[in-house]
């Protein structure tokens, strides 16, 4: 395989992965404190990252060069999750993942401004139908709604969280210093575990652990380990070998999954209309994978 063929590889599990979390975050995120959950899988998501580290490529002292690269790619990843568990307290799971397929078009602009990658006529028409797709599904395929604007709280939330999410990726490419992607995803995970449990320490000791229904212990296994360790490794690949836009194309893949995950966690399939935004989104990534 290619290299570029491997980053594509990278993110197509990434797609998957991250599905699960919108799902099953759902279940959890009015069970316990954003901040609380998010401390835990970083410290959890860093023990793994830290042992496969160790295990491969070790932790070379020069990685530890200019380490406020990490605290800010740390703490915009963070930023994103919280926003993602905050916005999830109200925003349905499909709805969520409609709102992270609108990342490519940020991370083109931000692609950008910070690498100068420029966009072709097509992978501008495909972000716009992609776009197009995801706010449909955003606005439950109500014209009026559509029309007037009327997001929701979850939604307008974790669409901030999703800005920062498109800066991150282009950042990844900005700030590596021939890092390996395992060696870099552990520093950052470290950065962004610090700053999370500087900002949620109260919710940390406010937290009633021994009391937590056991979808949060599920959740955050799943959001620690799959979400977080193996998908920030596959996005930190992905990154130094496709265009930021090609990276988070994969994006419009993941409302399809969602649908997926909520029929096999007992879940109901949304509207037919809302399916047209899906199917857009997905010939979006047809469009966009194209060279």
């Amino acid at each position: 395989m290619t290299p570029a063929l491997r980053g594509h590889a990278a993110m197509l599990l990434f797609s998957v992965l991250v599905a699960g979390s919108f799902s099953l975050g759902s279940l959890a995120a009015n069970e316990i404190s954003p901040a609380a959950l998010n401390a835990v899988r970083f410290a959890i998501a860093g023990v793994v990252i830290g042992v496969a580290a160790l295990a491969t490529t070790g932790l070379p002292r020069r990685a530890l060069v200019a380490p406020w690269r990490y605290f800010l790619l740390g703490g915009i990843f963070a930023a994103y999750f919280v926003l993602m568990f905050e916005g999830l307290k109200t925003a349905p799971p499909v709805s969520a993942a409609a709102v992270f397929t609108l990342t490519p078009v940020l991370a083109a602009g931000a692609g950008y401004i910070l690498l100068r990658q420029f966009l072709t006529t097509c992978m501008a028409l495909a972000l716009a139908l992609g776009a197009v797709g995801a706010l449909w599904v955003i606005f439950r395929a109500d014209v009026q709604a559509l029309l007037a604007f009327e997001v929701g709280r979850g939604e307008a939330v974790y669409f901030v969280g999703c800005a920062a999410h498109a800066v991150y990726t282009p950042l990844v490419r900005k700030l590596n210093r021939g890092e390996a992607p395992v060696v870099f995803s552990f520093f950052t995970l470290l950065g962004g575990l610090g700053l999370l449990t500087i900002w949620g320490w109260s919710d940390l000791w406010a937290t009633d652990w021994a009391a937590l229904p056991a979808i949060v212990w599920v959740t955050i296994l799943y959001v620690s380990i799959a979400a977080s360790a193996m998908t920030f490794v596959l996005l930190q690949y992905a990154a130094l070998r496709l265009p930021s836009s090609k990276v988070m194309a994969y994006t419009y893949l993941v409302p399809s999954w969602v649908i997926l995950w909520e029929l096999a966690l007992g879940g109901t399939a949304p509207p037919a209309l809302v399916l047209a935004g899906v199917a857009l989104t997905a010939l979006a990534l047809g469009m966009l994978l194209k060279d």
